[in-house]
């Protein structure tokens, strides 16, 4: 009687050396070869998609700034949070999803709501009390974050050149704070606890049940942002103001903007590759910046740029090292 193959233990395929015939499995699908121009064209228009859902986060992000002018920083956020909970809940009734399921209290989607209430507070601070562009260029800082943690937390297998890019973007940010400096202001600390709940956000959602759609997700991140809003308001003590007609366009086209953003990202992952769409999330850092001296009359300092540049180059370094090698 010939022994049966062993399987291997990581992929429960057989392994090479195995000499018995095996019979094929009924479960595993063929191999088809890839078409070189349609996965170009793939990634293409998800790297289309990719760029569109930066500039949507950018201007976004400048309707929230230019709403701080004239509004308390807890009604934005309680507007903003209503406003795209509302979209996201219809969103997803039109595709049959049910919003209240046993799998949202799960822990995972308990420490996403604590993250996600902890980085839209701090980034909204940051983007209405300090320039757009630097806290643009600190967001960008996330994925650095999140690399780090899921070696620390999940145990992925991070290499030491990973580790070096980690630290010199994480080195771009303190060259744009400037700790220690004449120029070093304590608000440009909330950029950096914002950056920190997103990268915990993130972590959070790769552990959230996979049963829970995107419009679902969006409906409760959303909800996040309004109870932010409301816990802030509390502790600020401010009075509800009810927001002038240019006010009012600028919170109705910050919603419609984020709402774009967080649809068009969700179709850039899902037709591109991840490796050939994700760097472009760093054209967000143009978008942020454009607006940041454009619209609001921001200036640029050299340890700023220096800092962006770290920051993205590290970035786009630990993807492509991600890259799985042929």
């Amino acid at each position: 009687m010939l022994p049966k193959c062993e399987r291997s233990v990581r992929t429960g395929w057989p392994n090479r050396n195995c000499s018995v015939k095996q019979a094929p499995d009924p479960d595993r699908k063929p191999q088809m070869p890839k078409n070189n121009a349609t996965s170009a064209a793939h990634n293409l228009r998800g790297s289309l998609w990719m760029v569109a859902a930066m500039a949507g986060f950018a201007v976004e992000d400048a309707f929230i700034k230019a709403s701080g002018a004239t509004l308390p920083v807890g009604q934005i956020l309680m507007l903003f949070g209503l406003g795209g909970c509302a979209v996201f809940a219809v969103l997803a009734c039109l595709k049959g999803e049910r919003l209240i399921v046993p799998e949202v209290l799960s822990p995972p989607m308990r420490l996403r709501v604590l993250f996600e209430i902890t980085g839209r507070l701090f980034y909204v601070l940051a983007i209405t009390l300090t320039p757009l562009s630097s806290a643009t260029v600190i967001l960008q800082a996330t994925p650095l974050v999140v690399v780090a943690s899921a070696a620390l937390v999940f145990g992925e297998r991070v290499g030491w050149r990973r580790w070096m890019a980690i630290f010199i973007g994480l080195a771009g940010v303190l060259v744009i704070i400037q700790p220690g400096s004449d120029s070093f202001s304590a608000l440009s600390i909330l950029a950096v606890i914002g950056m920190l709940g997103f990268a915990g956000r993130d972590l959070a959602s790769r552990a959230a049940p996979a049963s829970l759609g995107t419009s679902v997700l969006g409906v409760y991140g959303f909800a996040s942002v309004f109870v932010a809003g409301a816990l802030f308001g509390l502790w600020e003590d401010a009075s509800l103001v009810r927001p002038d007609p240019v006010t009012a366009l600028y919170i109705c086209g910050a919603v419609t903007a984020g709402v774009a953003a967080y649809s068009s990202l969700m179709i850039a992952m899902r037709t591109g590759e991840v490796s050939a769409v994700t760097p472009f999330r760093y054209t967000r850092v143009l978008f942020g910046i454009t607006l940041g001296v454009v619209w609001f009359g921001e200036s640029l300092s050299a340890a700023m740029l220096l800092g962006s540049g770290l920051i993205v180059l590290s970035g786009l370094f630990i993807l492509w090292r991600s890259k799985p090698r042929a």
